[in-house]
């Protein structure tokens, strides 16, 4: 069974109020429930001959959303710090992110117009490890947008339980919040794991 992580470590970051990030926790620990409970009852469903049922597929078609839910959050809070971490000079990542895009800042121009269009989601730098390339993808709900073998390294959370709370409609102040709390010696774990 999955067990909630806790991200506790992340109250006090400039920018998200106590509360907002409270009921943010919350509701990931909803998916993780809720990505417990699918198990089980497709689960008992196969165990009682019964993986034809609607009941199995409805279960079937929604684990990936819960699964998802779950695992971007993780991602999420995960690239997160209190006080956020600068992307070393340096690093290879940052190397290989001004290979691609011609800039650091061109990156971040990119990253930020994907996290400020009009919609709920995700937005997430992506990198394919085949080609070489590294993509900021809007990933529609959870389980709609992904990109098949690529790598997930910054996870935004642009659904509005996000920021709605301290920002209202003002996205844009939400995004400069979270670029002041990325941790990016995450980010750069990421993709040298990859």
């Amino acid at each position: 069974m999955y067990e909630p992580k806790n991200y506790e470590h992340l109250l006090g970051a400039p920018g998200f109020s106590e509360q907002s990030l409270k009921n943010h926790f919350t509701l990931y620990q909803g998916y993780v429930k809720n990505v417990n409970t699918l198990v089980q009852e497709r689960e008992a469903l196969i165990r009682d001959g019964r993986g034809g049922a609607p009941q199995y597929a409805e279960l079937t078609r929604r684990f990936g959303w819960e699964f998802n839910g779950m695992r971007l959050h993780e991602l999420y809070f995960g690239n997160m710090a209190q006080s956020g971490v600068a992307l070393a000079s340096d690093s290879l990542l940052g190397n290989e992110l001004v290979r691609v895009f011609g800039s650091f800042e061109n990156w971040e121009k990119d990253f930020r117009a994907a996290g400020g269009m009009r919609g709920i989601g995700w937005v997430v730098l992506y990198f394919d490890p085949e080609a070489k390339m590294f993509f900021n993808v809007w990933v529609n709900e959870h389980d709609m947008g992904h990109l098949a073998t690529a790598v997930p390294l910054l996870v935004l959370d642009v659904f509005e339980h996000a920021y709605m709370l301290d920002y209202g409609i003002k996205k844009a102040e939400y995004l400069d919040a979270f670029f002041k709390v990325v941790n990016w010696s995450v980010v750069s774990d990421r993709f040298m794991q990859k």
